[in-house]
């Protein structure tokens, strides 16, 4: 291929990429992301009252969070990671990370 046209391909998949996230309603991205805190909150199991912060678009395949709380029977803050299968509309969960070490909670 000629070097001299894969810039202009370059720039032309990337812009069209952009485009995606901005074809969608706000309406749209708005139900996704409930969708996403819904299963992933449902899914941490291991986390009293879990409280799920969403990525707004996610990537273009995946929808993310970060969901964190006290963990069931224990003290301290933990946190998980998911991820919604936007296709799929199932949802796989991480396991347990200390919030302390992520820097998500205050250093006593």
């Amino acid at each position: 291929m000629n070097r001299n046209i894969i810039q202009p391909l370059a720039a032309a998949a990337l812009l069209s990429l952009s485009g995606a996230a901005h074809a969608s309603s706000d309406e749209a991205w708005k139900q996704l992301a409930a969708d996403v805190e819904a299963k992933c909150k449902k899914a941490a199991v291991s986390i009293e009252k879990p409280s799920a912060t969403v990525d707004p678009f996610g990537s273009s395949h995946y929808g993310l969070a970060l969901v964190t709380g006290k963990p069931k029977g224990a003290k301290g803050l933990i946190a998980q990671i998911c991820v919604y299968d936007k296709q799929k509309k199932t949802v796989e969960i991480g396991s347990e990370l200390d919030a302390k070490q992520l820097g998500l909670a205050p250093a006593k």
